[in-house]
């Protein structure tokens, strides 16, 4: 909104730093750590007092999550809503990558913010419907998809780019957006079964947050795009915005659900946040390089997909529990170690993604 300022940059010049993508990107940051930080307090309480028994604990889990008991959940309430107030001021609203995004963030939020609301309500791990779910993530990152194609150059719209390869894409035609959509709703399902311990999964996605603000940013910028030897997608730099915005408001959430939590973020903050990284991996031509900066996210899918793959087959487990956070808390780590340990992971991934940007 606050982009529409530049108009008059004519008049008074200092407004022409309105136009930066770099000026909003961090002003975004801001707004939405401090509105997350001022308001995240007031939005604990009513939890609490809406929820009353709070989040259902799994009891065949590690007993030091016992104590959680109580504890309100759906605190990706929060975030987005911090997300899309700084997004909504700072971003410019005429660029379509926007608003696909939002609408993705927008809707899985919704799905997960059900889901959590049938767990508190019924006291049960067993929320929405596995089928439905999925079906409804699928549908709705079809649409995403399809737009993204729309509006992207027809030269690599339906195409599948690939790290590492100079300007090489793999045209998909009209599977591309089958195999998008499998990036969407693949990172909205991974971030979720990462979110099962006090910070386990808001640093992480900040972290992959971060390495997308800085990609999408060189992808929307001509000069910096052929000098990478990336593909360039015009109006993709405006998707930093975005990612500054979920930043600040994850920070901000942080300040809350460090150990021990306040509030967990829920499946209204893991599925709308991993839907909203799988969009902006899609619409900047990086899907792999999001399994390379989010392969905490991929580990921790995968050790789910083979623990029931095996299990079911076998009888036997492969971990001793699944997702794999909590087969390293069985071993006896700590959850400080086991999130701090995975923080580190992340930070490590991030930059194995970033140097695909440069090897080539």
């Amino acid at each position: 909104m606050l982009v529409w300022l530049a108009d008059f940059s004519g008049t008074f010049p200092i407004l022409n730093v309105f136009r930066y993508i770099t000026f909003r990107a961090g002003g975004a940051t801001a707004t939405a750590l401090l509105f997350v930080f001022f308001f995240g307090p007031a939005a604990i309480s009513w939890l609490r007092l809406k929820q009353g028994k709070g989040q259902p604990i799994r009891t065949d889990g590690p007993e030091s999550h016992l104590a959680k008991r109580g504890t309100p959940t759906m605190g990706g309430l929060m975030i987005l809503t911090g997300l899309f107030a700084a997004t909504l001021l700072w971003g410019n609203l005429r660029n379509p990558y926007v608003w696909i995004v939002l609408m993705v963030t927008a809707s899985y939020g919704a799905i997960g913010f059900y889901d959590d609301y049938l767990k508190v309500t019924k006291q049960s791990h067993k929320g929405f419907s596995g089928k439905a779910r999925i079906t409804l993530e699928v549908a709705i990152a079809l649409v995403a998809c399809g737009a993204i194609m729309q509006y992207g150059p027809p030269s690599i719209s339906s195409g599948f780019a690939m790290p590492f390869l100079k300007e090489l894409i793999v045209p998909l035609g009209l599977l591309f957006p089958l195999v998008a959509a499998f990036v969407i709703v693949g990172a909205g399902n991974a971030v979720n079964l990462t979110d099962g311990l006090d910070g386990l999964a808001i640093v992480p996605v900040m972290i992959a947050a971060a390495t997308f603000g800085f990609i999408s940013y060189l992808t929307g910028n001509a000069i910096f795009a052929n000098y990478l030897q990336i593909h360039h997608v015009p109006g993709a730099g405006e998707l930093s915005v975005i990612c500054g915005a979920l930043i600040g408001a994850g920070l901000g959430f942080l300040w809350f659900n460090a150990p021990p939590a306040q509030i967990f973020m829920g499946d209204t903050g893991s599925l709308g946040l991993g839907g909203l990284l799988g969009t902006i991996a899609v619409a900047t031509k990086h899907e792999i390089v999001l399994a390379i900066v989010g392969g905490l996210f991929v580990l921790e899918a995968l050790s789910v997909i083979i623990q029931v793959f095996v299990y079911k087959r076998t009888g036997r487990r492969v971990f001793l529990m699944a997702p794999i956070h909590h087969h390293f808390e069985k071993l006896g780590w700590t959850e400080p170690q086991v999130v701090i340990r995975f923080w580190i992971i992340s930070v490590v991934l991030a930059l194995v993604g970033l140097s695909t940007l440069k090897l080539r």
